[in-house]
């Protein structure tokens, strides 16, 4: 579903500079930035490191991008 929304000028500012330094394109990163500010207030007690790598996580299994972890 596509929907248009207002946003301001500095935020549009700042995703666009973070996209860049991410490799996403300007959707992708403020989709990325609601995400992580929902995950944040469902789990207010999990840093946000933490929350950013479980995200992460999603995506690489998502895109079949994981690997065997070898323990010691």
């Amino acid at each position: 579903m596509l929907a248009s929304i207002k946003l301001s000028e500095s935020l549009i500012q700042d995703a666009k500079s973070a996209s860049k330094i991410a490799k996403r394109t300007l959707s992708e990163q403020i989709e990325h930035w609601a995400r992580l500010g929902k995950a944040c207030d469902e789990n207010p007690d999990l840093p946000v490191y933490m929350l950013q790598d479980i995200l992460v996580s999603r995506v690489e299994m998502n895109l079949n991008k994981l690997s065997k972890f070898r323990f010691g």
